[in-house]
C-alpha cells in the first residue's frame, strides 16, 4: 500500500485516547498484593495480642522477669570476633532488618509491576504521605520545641501497615480493597522516609570499613540479574553479609534492609520461562525421579522473580513471628506508680498524641483531597472522599515504627515511657476517630463500600457484541482480553472446553480490553480483529492472533488477513483510518466501569468474576449463576 507509514499508524493508534485509562487498569490488586494486604491484616490480631500480653506482664508481679528476659545478652562470636548485644536490641536492630526488607521487596514488586508504576496513580498517595508526615513532626514541635524531648520528633511520623490494614477491616466501610491499596501505598510512602531517618539521624558514629563492605553487598544485589544468578540462596547469602556489615557499621540495619529490599529486581513472569516450567513438571510426572525433581523445581523457581519468592519465604515470618516478637520486647509500659499521671502532665506524650492523631488526619486529608482537587492526580476508584478522610484517621496507629524510633531517640526511660504512653493512646484514639469518620461517610455522603465495581457496564448486545454460542441461552461469559496477553492466549483454549461441555447453554462473548503501555501491538491488533469482523471473519482472525501472538506487526497481520481471503486493501485502509478504534474504546470504557483490573477479566452474566479464572472455577461460578 504506497504512501502507507505502519509506524505512524501504530503512534495514532496509540494516541487515539485509550492510552490514559489503560494505565489505571495495569495490575490492579496482584496477587503478591493481595497476598501481602492478608499477611498483613491477618497479623494484626497477633500483634494486637503480643501487645496486651507485654502491657500486662510489665504491669504484673513478674514485671522484673519482663525486664531480665529482653535485657539477656545474647552472642555470636567466630574466634575473635564477636556481635554482643541483649535481646531487645537483636529483636529491634537484627529481626526488624529482615522486616524491613520483606518491606522493601514489596515496595519495588510495587515500583516495577503493581500499584506505583503509574504516575496518576501513586501521585496522590504520595502527595498524601509526605503531608501526613510533614504535618504531625511540625505538631509535636510545636508542642516539643527544645529539649531531649524534641529529638522525638521522628515518633510521629510512622503509621503501622499491620495495625492500620486490620483495623480497617473492624470499622472500615465494606468491601474495602480500594481503600487499602491507597491506605498501604501510604505506608510505604512513611516506610522509606522513616527508615531513611533511622538511618540519619538515629544511627551512631560510622566504620568505613563496615559501611564499604555494605555497599558492596548492596551493589551486588542490584548485579545479580544482570549477572543471570537467580537463586533465593544467594540473595540470602548476600543479605546476611550486609546484615553483619550494617550492625559493626554504625548505621541502623534497618535501613540496610530496606535497601536490599528495594534492589531485588521485581519483573512479570517471562513467558518463555513459564512454558519451560510447564515442560519440566511434565518430564516430571512422566519420570518421577530425583533429578528430574530438582530440575522440575528449579525450572518452576525460575519463572518467578526473586522478589516474589523472597516475598512468599519472609511475609509470614515477618507478619507472624518477627512484628509479634518486637511487640512482646517494646510494648511493656510499667503504669503504675504514677506513671500515668506522669504521662498526663507530659508534653512529650501529648506531643505524640496530637502529632499522631490531628497531624495524620490533616496531613493526609489535605495532601490527598487538594491534589486530587488541583488535578495532579485521582483517588483509586471506589473511594470516597469521606473513606479518605476515615483512613487518614487510621493512619495515627504509629505503632512498630514509632516505638522503634522511640527507643533510637531517647535514653532517658522515663521518657521512653512516656513516649510509649502516647504511642499507645494515639493508636486507640485513632481507631475511635476513624470509626466515627467513617460511620458519617456513610450516612451522609453514601460511601458505605470502597471496593471496586463488579457489575457489567454495558449488557451484552446481540447486534453489536461478538458471540460464539447460541444468542439467548442461560449462560453468559463475557471476557475481556488482550490479544498479546498471554495469559488470555493461555485462556482461549480453556474457553473452548467450557463451550464444548455446555454448548447449548452458553455464550461466550468477547470484548477488547488492549493495555498498551504492557503489550504494544495489542491496540493494533484489536484494529485487526474488528477490521476482519466487518468482513465477517472476527473469530477467524481472533484465533490466528491468538495462535501467534509473537508475531503481530502490520506485515503480519496484513498476512493474516490475505491467508483468510479478506480484502486486503480495504482491511488495511480500515486499520489506518481507525473505523473501528471508537468501538475499542468503548469495550475498554466498558471494563474500566464494570472494574475491570487487567487482562483476562471475566463476568459471568452480569457479575465480574473474582478469583481464578480456570475451567474449574469458571465452571464452578457458572454452576452457581444457575443456581442463583
Amino acid at each position: 500500500m504506497p504512501g502507507w507509514n505502519p509506524e505512524q499508524t501504530i503512534l495514532r493508534i496509540r494516541n487515539t485516547g485509550t492510552s490514559e485509562s489503560r494505565r489505571d487498569l495495569v495490575a490492579q490488586v496482584a496477587k503478591p498484593l493481595r497476598k501481602f494486604m492478608a499477611a498483613e491484616t491477618s497479623s494484626a490480631g497477633l500483634l494486637l495480642a503480643m501487645t496486651v500480653i507485654a502491657l500486662i506482664w510489665a504491669n504484673s508481679p513478674a514485671s522484673s522477669a519482663y525486664e531480665s528476659v529482653f535485657a539477656t545478652e545474647f552472642n555470636i562470636r567466630l574466634g575473635q570476633w564477636a556481635l554482643v548485644d541483649d535481646l531487645r536490641h537483636w529483636i529491634d536492630e537484627g529481626l526488624m532488618a529482615i522486616f524491613f526488607f520483606a518491606i522493601g521487596l514489596e515496595v519495588r514488586h510495587e515500583l516495577s509491576v503493581g500499584e506505583l508504576t503509574g504516575r496518576r496513580r501513586v501521585t496522590v498517595p504520595l502527595i498524601a504521605g509526605i503531608g501526613g508526615m510533614v504535618t504531625p513532626a511540625a505538631i509535636f514541635l510545636l508542642i516539643n520545641p527544645s529539649g531531649e524531648a524534641a529529638s522525638g520528633w521522628g515518633v510521629v511520623i510512622a503509621t503501622d501497615t499491620a495495625f492500620v490494614l486490620g483495623a480497617l477491616m473492624l470499622v472500615g466501610p465494606r468491601a474495602p480493597t480500594q481503600l487499602r491499596i491507597f491506605l498501604l501505598t501510604l505506608a510505604i510512602v512513611d516506610d522509606i522516609v522513616a527508615i531513611t531517618i533511622i538511618g540519619v539521624f538515629y544511627s551512631s558514629a560510622l566504620e568505613p570499613v563496615a559501611v564499604a563492605v555494605a555497599a558492596l553487598c548492596l551493589a551486588a544485589i542490584a548485579l545479580l540479574p544482570w549477572l543471570r544468578i537467580w537463586q533465593t540462596s544467594v540473595y540470602l547469602g548476600i543479605g546476611v553479609i550486609l546484615w553483619i556489615a550494617a550492625f559493626e557499621s554504625g548505621l541502623h540495619p534497618t535501613l540496610a534492609g530496606m535497601l536490599a529490599g528495594l534492589l531485588v529486581v521485581s519483573h512479570p513472569p517471562d513467558k518463555e520461562q513459564v512454558e519451560q516450567a510447564a515442560i519440566s513438571a511434565r518430564a516430571f510426572r512422566q519420570s518421577p525421579l530425583p533429578e528430574v525433581a530438582r530440575s522440575a523445581t528449579r525450572s518452576v523457581e525460575r519463572a518467578v522473580s526473586p522478589n516474589e519468592r523472597l516475598q512468599g519465604l519472609l511475609l509470614p515470618v515477618s507478619g507472624f513471628v518477627i512484628v509479634p516478637l518486637f511487640a512482646l520486647a517494646n510494648a511493656g509500659v510499667d503504669l503504675r506508680g504514677g506513671a500515668i499521671g506522669d504521662a498526663i502532665s507530659s508534653p512529650l506524650t501529648w506531643g505524640v498524641i496530637a502529632g499522631l492523631v490531628i497531624g495524620k488526619l490533616a496531613g493526609i486529608s489535605i495532601g490527598a483531597l487538594g491534589s486530587e482537587r488541583l488535578g495532579l492526580g485521582k483517588l483509586p476508584r471506589g473511594v470516597g472522599k469521606g473513606q479518605v478522610v476515615g483512613g487518614a484517621a487510621l493512619a495515627g496507629i504509629g505503632f512498630t515504627v514509632s516505638l522503634l524510633i522511640l527507643e533510637l531517640a531517647f535514653e532517658d526511660p522515663v521518657l521512653r515511657d512516656q513516649a510509649k504512653v502516647g504511642v499507645l493512646a494515639a493508636a486507640l484514639l485513632a481507631v475511635a476517630l476513624s470509626w466515627l469518620l467513617f460511620q458519617a461517610a456513610a450516612i451522609f455522603r453514601g460511601e458505605t463500600s470502597a471496593g471496586l465495581p463488579r457489575k457489567l457496564d454495558m449488557p451484552v448486545d446481540p447486534a453489536r457484541d461478538h458471540i460464539r454460542g447460541p444468542l439467548d441461552p442461560p449462560l453468559t461469559l463475557v471476557e475481556y482480553g488482550d490479544f498479546e496477553c498471554p495469559f488470555c492466549g493461555k485462556s482461549t483454549g480453556m474457553i473452548n472446553e467450557l463451550r464444548r461441555k455446555m454448548s447449548d447453554e452458553l455464550r461466550y462473548v468477547f470484548r477488547h480490553l488492549p493495555l498498551p503501555d504492557v503489550h504494544p501491538h495489542a491496540e493494533l491488533a484489536a484494529e485487526a480483529a474488528e477490521a476482519a469482523g466487518g468482513q465477517g471473519r472476527f473469530w477467524e482472525m481472533h484465533d490466528l492472533l491468538y495462535a501467534h501472538q509473537g508475531a503481530l506487526d502490520i506485515e503480519d497481520l496484513i498476512a493474516y488477513a490475505a491467508l483468510l481471503d479478506l480484502d486486503v486493501d480495504r482491511f488495511a485502509d480500515d486499520i489506518r483510518e481507525g473505523r473501528y478504534s471508537i468501538r475499542i474504546r468503548e469495550d475498554a470504557a466498558s471494563a474500566d466501569a464494570g472494574g475491570a483490573g487487567g487482562t483476562p477479566t471475566f463476568f459471568i452474566g452480569d457479575r465480574r468474576h473474582v478469583g481464578p479464572f480456570d475451567a474449574a472455577s469458571l465452571a464452578a461460578g457458572l454452576r452457581s449463576a444457575t443456581t442463583a
